[in-house]
């Protein structure tokens, strides 16, 4: 994992070098921020008011602003940023981006990995986002992450997740998705957490695969998609998934499949074993990518039974009773800061 610190990429003579700076100071009485491009807030980048907000509580949580304008940084939120609200003014024009890439050569000479390129890496648990476009523009050039999120019940609303290969890597813990948008290209959508998507879109641009889960075998459910909008590029083929580990887990269920989904679904990726252990399932879904007569057989339709017991309290619930539905959306309503 990236340690408890920013990353600051430097480009020269073609590598890229990623060098660590220490972080602010945290003010635990700082529960309010607001960032702003033009200077108009405390804060000119999303780190310095991520390195600086204390932590909130159930009762108050902190909250970061942002108003819109396009923060091209790298941002880490460790796990001491519990109860953390960051709120976008709008998702369409407040836009946290970055373009590190796999590929990339790192100051030791090495490439620096998948697991080095989020634009925004989340450690903290019960954390929110909200209205926030996160991309990752190195473009199709290998894996190259928008989101890396490995804290425990992590809310997303309304916002846009961007990239290629990889854009957005749910390690573990339990998500929550609701009106998002995700695009990519190869396993835009991967990991082992539980996450429940919920009226989001998710688009392929390339023929590949969107999902790639590494379910551990112990949980009940991976990642489940209800009543979201499942597109593939025009002239694009694409499966809904594939298996990272052998357990993986993914559901479809009441979405719209477009044109462009491969009529098989599911591939085992040469792991013929898989093909008794991975949980790929469906119900209900509508649209031409819908037809269940080229399916794989070993990816199954649920029965209407099966399928009411499947709700976000039920998903996400774990040991403590998380039920994100529960709670709305955060208004955006920044306090006056002086200049």
């Amino acid at each position: 994992m990236i340690p408890m610190r920013s990353l600051l990429p430097l480009v020269f003579s073609g590598m890229v070098l990623v060098a660590s700076a220490p972080l602010a100071q945290t003010d635990p009485s700082l529960l309010t921020a607001v960032v702003a491009k033009d200077g108009g807030g405390g804060f000119t980048t999303i780190q310095a008011a991520m390195a600086k907000i204390g932590m909130g509580s159930p009762e108050r949580p902190a909250t970061i602003y942002v108003r819109r304008g396009v923060y091209r940084e790298l941002v880490y939120a460790q796990r001491e940023k519990r109860y953390v609200r960051l709120i976008g003014e709008d998702p369409e024009s407040t836009i946290l981006v970055s373009g590190l890439h796999a590929s990339m050569t790192g100051l030791d000479g090495q490439k620096i990995g998948t697991f080095r390129t989020p634009t925004f890496t989340l450690d903290a648990d019960d954390f929110t986002v909200e209205n926030m476009t996160i991309s990752n523009d190195a473009g199709p050039v290998g894996q190259a992450l928008a989101i890396a999120v490995s804290g425990d019940r992590v809310t997303f609303r309304n916002c846009r997740f961007l990239g290629h290969q990889d854009t957005v890597f749910l390690d573990r813990g339990r998500h929550y998705f609701e009106r998002c948008t995700i695009e990519g290209t190869t396993d835009f959508l991967f990991g082992g957490a539980t996450a429940w998507f919920e009226d989001c879109d998710i688009h392929a641009l390339a023929s590949s695969s969107m999902t790639a889960t590494s379910t551990p075998p112990e949980a009940a459910f991976g990642f489940v998609f209800n009543a979201c909008r499942v597109s593939v590029a025009e002239g694009e083929h694409s499966l809904l998934g594939r298996p990272w580990r052998d357990h993986a887990a993914t559901l479809f269920m009441r979405c719209e499949l477009g044109a462009g989904i491969r009529a098989e679904g599911w591939h085992n990726w040469d792991k013929p074993w898989t093909e008794a252990t991975s949980r790929f399932l469906e119900y209900r879904n509508s649209g031409p990518g819908a037809k269940r007569s080229g399916r794989v057989s070993w990816a199954r339709e649920l029965t209407p039974n099966e399928a009411n017991l499947i709700t976000p309290a039920r998903v996400l619930r774990g040991c403590d009773g998380w039920n994100p539905t529960l709670a709305g959306p955060v208004r955006f309503d920044p306090p006056t800061v002086e200049r």
